[in-house]
């Protein structure tokens, strides 16, 4: 294993501590327990909006922390969930007396321990609401997962009910925008080779050299199919049809194309991948109206991407095109 690490056991540590430091304009990093919150929190009258999962997918959830997006972020171990421990003082420090939703992807730990903190939250007074992200469509009968996972979808749901909660909207209209987003959104991935988790030190599955695993998850759990390597035009098309069957995409919608990298695959592939999925709707008589390509929702160094795509109306481009102001996503300011 060759990673730019001091010790397995503090990567996140460190990695959180050194992301406070290059984005303190942004945001404050507490240590113990961890979590990143805005610079400006709470925010007066707004209601907050966080989420967490385990790390290694950055720049999820902390990258997205700021104005027009997340309130506060909350990074468990490398692919573990964050604990109660974590997320209740997360919440607190957004809480402006405005409520606060969570915004969960759906894995089992993550629900968990989003509920049990969503308890302890209300039982000091604080009204939570939760939305869940579960996009992922290479999910299909899986004994790994209990439903669908939250995927890439995760990004987009992030963007627009935090441009609903900056333009002053209540918890429950916020908490309805991401659910609107998330029923309006698929995904689906794929590895071409695995990555390695550093306190396990070996890569976290094992692809030979001609291999690639269709619908795979952010932490290497299985997908559809083990197929041999293919052109990348084949490989598009293997992940954007489903997706596209999924949501019903047909002739006149109005659709959102995001072309996700896992951390290992260069931007150029990305945008071959992104050729190709924006040919296919444009086939199907659809419209990419707009979109988002790059690393946003990784898996350590695996190489691979994944598409979304969420059908879009006049509102949800508005949010979308709403000023943000984070780390790893910016317009409009």
């Amino acid at each position: 294993m060759k990673k730019l690490i001091n010790d397995p056991r503090s990567v996140v540590d460190e990695s959180v501590e050194g992301f406070g430091l290059a984005y303190a304009d942004l945001v404050k990093v507490s240590t113990d327990p961890t979590f990143v919150v805005r610079a400006d929190a709470p925010v007066v009258g707004k209601v907050g909006l966080v989420s967490g999962g385990g790390s290694g997918h950055e720049p999820l959830h902390a990258g997205f922390v700021g104005r027009g997006m997340l309130d506060a972020a909350v990074p468990g171990a490398v692919f573990t969930s964050p604990t109660p421990d974590q997320i209740l003082p997360a919440t607190l420090a957004v809480n402006s007396g405005a409520g606060v939703v969570h915004i969960v992807k759906n894995y089992t730990g993550d629900v968990l321990n989003f509920e049990t903190a969503a308890e302890l939250a209300e039982a000091e007074g604080i009204q939570v609401r939760a939305v869940l992200v579960n996009d992922d469509v290479g999910v299909e009968d899986s004994l790994h997962t209990a439903g669908r996972r939250g995927v890439g979808g995760t990004v987009l749901v992030e963007k627009i009910a935090g441009a609903a909660a900056q333009r002053g909207d209540g918890m429950d209209a916020v908490a309805a925008i991401g659910e609107r987003v998330n029923s309006n959104v698929r995904s689906m991935g794929v590895a071409l080779s695995a990555c390695t988790v550093p306190h396990a030190g070996s890569p976290s599955f094992d692809l030979e050299d001609n291999e690639i695993e269709i619908g795979i998850g952010i932490h290497g759990e299985p997908g559809r199919h083990r197929i041999p390597m293919e052109r990348a035009d084949g490989i598009t098309d293997r992940l954007l049809q489903p997706v596209l069957d999924d949501l019903g995409v047909g002739a006149g919608d109005r659709l959102l194309l995001f072309v996700n990298g896992m951390g290992g695959t260069p931007l150029s592939e990305l945008y071959i991948v992104y050729r190709r999925a924006a040919q296919v709707i444009a086939a199907r008589g659809a419209t990419v109206e707009r979109n988002l390509v790059g690393n946003y929702i990784t898996a350590l160094e695996m190489q691979g991407c994944s598409i979304s795509v969420l059908r879009l109306d006049d509102e949800l481009i508005d949010l979308w095109d709403a000023p943000v102001h984070t780390a790893a996503l910016r317009w409009g300011v």
